[in-house]
């Protein structure tokens, strides 16, 4: 006779934690970038390089920023101490434009490749040299800083990636 009782209590019980923690998961998503790591960007960064300028004062690089995140970010600056000056620029239709951002879709990439977006290092300090690094940091809206070693590669170099 107890059992039937025991069982809709542990039912009730059961449904009510799994409310309460649907209710808990809610808030968490609320986009505020006070809850959960997934609703905060999670950046990180893979394929970094820079082919051999063939220039004395100017030189490209390429990288992609994975969002694993559930929230947005956006790529507001580029610095390295080997160049004056590093701007972010997109290609459509085989036009360059300067960008003063770039943003990242959560669960997204942000891919700079040959003939598309790329980073321009202008006032080159140094003439970088394959087998050399350049150390770039990358600066966002809201995360915090990332510091990447770009290598340089060839100046033909063709990255499996595609970028």
């Amino acid at each position: 006779m107890n059992r039937p009782v025991t069982r809709r209590s542990a039912l009730a019980g059961t449904a009510a934690a799994l409310a309460g923690a649907l209710a808990l998961a809610g808030c968490s998503d609320s986009g505020s970038g006070s809850g959960s790591g997934s609703s905060k960007p999670e950046l990180s960064v893979s394929g970094p390089y820079m082919p051999q300028p063939v220039s004395a004062d100017m030189a490209a690089g390429f990288l992609t920023i994975t969002n694993k995140g559930g929230t947005k970010e956006e790529l507001t600056s580029v610095t390295s101490e080997a160049a004056g000056q590093v701007t972010m620029h997109s290609t459509t239709g085989g036009t360059m434009q300067e960008q003063s951002s770039f943003a990242i879709p959560a669960h997204g990439q942000l891919v700079f490749k040959s003939g598309g977006n790329h980073l321009m290092f202008e006032k080159l300090k140094r003439q970088p040299r394959q087998g050399q690094t350049v150390t770039v940091k990358l600066t966002f809206a809201t995360s915090g800083p990332l510091t990447v070693e770009m290598p340089v590669k060839s100046a033909t170099y063709n990255p499996a990636t595609g970028h």
